[in-house]
């Protein structure tokens, strides 16, 4: 009896080992904690562990696996643009670009590159997914949406500030599902066309967005960016964990599976801000995100999910010289004094800013638990911005702000440590649950992790030829007719004409005017003013051959 059971033991386990390799990846959800250190990840688990000692762990603890070295094309040290848009194509590019091939520079140039090739727009692996794979396609953030992550994603320009043609491309490119902030910055012309597209379209409104039901949406909170974790309404403002729920809930109705990228955005802002409890906070809120991705990816088993922050920001420790004996402090006087704040820096230097002098101490109290000496007290009188005080323009400090001197106060209290306000070069980690045998772990690059999601995908070589047939210079598609680049209204357009066709080309849109009717292309057309030029699918020639 004992050899029949062992063999039937073998058989199951031969059987369960075949199911795995052959199993395939359906879906993949990518997570970036924006500008997230090692150092964050430590702090939030620690305060976590404060808090509630029967959680010891992070949902992404189990699937930590290896490091990962980010950079821009130039420079090891890069901004959310140039590394995203790495993960996104495969090519680290210069600060600021969004997925957009960089010009050379030949002195500093970490990987080789082609000049020839300079400023054009790289075909990501959320395109190719839809394009090519007619996969569901969806972008989760707590920024504005076209913010640098989300719209490496999806967008293509050399300037990451230009909203005005990053945020229509966005629209154009037929993204499935959108959660996140920006609600100022989806003007009326992109919201009719996202309608006629039946999205549903849901603006400051939480009910609807919890309650839909379809399969393509665009859900928008505040003007901006969405608050701080610390800050959040919790009637009107979802958290980014039901965000990500939502989202994963919607795009799985696609047969075809889907890719996802979910951003945990304002870490890397509270960073920039060197506010330890918003840093932690907002970390600890992406970690609950990435707790509903891998539950949905263990129950589904076809499912990838990487989690990997961008880069690293702000030089963020555990423990500050500042602080008198810092390697022998409790963990009550580390992260029980950083429990007590209820708001983020921002949120407080508002209130500030609204709060009579004879105030500020309690204020200051009542939202971090923190009693602030009469110096303290002093520096907030004297902050150049601060109108509600008595003091003339000469009794200020010159160059200083409610913001900064309460950063500092907050420093003097809280024993974390800051270098620096902006991003730092240290390798981030890496997490990944993969439900083949072919689980990423081990120490990488940002190109390496592009080149393993376009294998996951069964992408391997689409990215580059796919650049080549959707964004084609105008002028090579359009040889041997008649076009020109006309300005109206600032805007440049491209038209295109022989004997019985006229082509009118619009930047930054997937809609073009055909002998003056609408057609829908499958992607945007990027026009480049650095080169004066239009680049859009190769395809586009036949309409005038018809």
């Amino acid at each position: 009896m004992k050899r029949i059971s062992y063999f039937l033991f073998l058989l199951l386990w031969i059987g369960s080992s075949l199911t795995a390799q052959e199993r395939q990846i359906k879906n993949v959800i990518l997570m970036i904690p924006d500008g997230t250190s090692l150092s964050a990840v430590s702090a939030a688990r620690w305060y976590q562990r404060y808090n509630h000692p029967d959680i010891t762990h992070l949902n992404l603890d189990p699937y930590l696996c290896g490091t990962v070295l980010t950079y821009s094309s130039n420079a090891p040290i890069g901004d959310s643009a140039p590394t995203t848009s790495c993960y996104m194509t495969g090519y680290p590019s210069r600060a600021g670009f969004v997925a957009t091939y960089p010009p050379a520079d030949p002195e500093n140039d970490i990987l080789p590159i082609n000049p020839q090739k300079a400023y054009q727009p790289m075909m990501t692996l959320m395109e190719a997914a839809r394009i090519v794979q007619n996969k569901a396609t969806g972008l989760v953030f707590t920024c504005e949406f076209p913010h640098a992550t989300p719209a490496d994603c999806a967008s293509h320009s050399y300037d990451r500030n230009k909203y005005e043609w990053i945020a229509p491309q966005m629209v154009h490119n037929d993204i499935d599902v959108v959660i996140g902030g920006g609600v100022k910055i989806l003007t009326p012309e992109m919201k009719a066309y996202l309608e006629k597209e039946n999205y549903g379209v849901f603006l400051n409104d939480i009910n609807n967005f919890r309650n839909y039901e379809g399969n393509k949406m665009w859900a928008l909170f505040h003007d901006a960016d969405m608050p701080y974790d610390l800050d959040r309404n919790l009637l009107e403002d979802p958290s980014l964990a039901e965000m990500t729920a939502k989202a994963i809930e919607t795009l799985s109705r696609n047969e075809n599976g889907f890719i996802l990228m979910v951003e945990g955005s304002k870490i890397d802002w509270a960073a920039h801000a060197n506010d330890a409890a918003a840093i932690i906070t907002d970390m600890l809120a992406f970690d609950k995100a990435c707790g509903i991705a891998f539950d949905f990816a263990k129950e589904n088993g076809e499912t990838l999910v990487l989690v990997v922050p961008d880069h690293g920001n702000s030089g963020f420790s555990i423990g500050s010289a500042q602080c008198k004996n810092y390697s022998q402090l409790t963990k009550e006087e580390l992260f029980g004094r950083i429990s007590r704040i209820k708001a983020s820096c921002d949120e407080l230097v508002k209130k500030l800013h609204d709060t009579k002098a004879g105030h500020l101490k309690k204020v200051v109290d009542d939202l971090t638990g923190i009693s602030i000496s009469d110096e303290e007290y002093d520096w907030l009188l004297r902050a150049g911005d601060y109108s509600k005080g008595t003091l003339s323009d000469e009794e200020r400090m010159k160059g200083s702000t409610l913001t900064k001197v309460m950063a500092k106060i907050l420093d003097n209290h809280l024993c974390f440590g800051f270098t620096t306000h902006g991003h730092t070069g240290e390798e981030v980690f890496l997490a990944v649950l993969d439900p083949t045998p072919n689980r990423l772990t081990g120490h990488h690059t940002n190109v390496e992790i592009n080149h393993y999601l376009r294998r996951a995908l069964g992408l391997e070589h689409s990215l580059e030829g796919l650049t080549e047939t959707y964004f084609a210079k105008h002028t090579d598609v359009f040889s041997g007719y008649s076009y020109s680049v006309v300005t109206k209204k600032g805007i440049p357009a491209l038209e295109v004409k022989n004997k019985k066709t006229k082509l009118e080309i619009q930047p930054n849109t997937n809609v073009l005017k055909h002998n003056g009717k609408d057609v829908k292309l499958n992607s945007v057309v990027v026009y480049v003013d650095k080169n004066d030029t239009f680049y859009l699918p190769k395809t586009l020639r036949e309409l005038l051959e018809k």
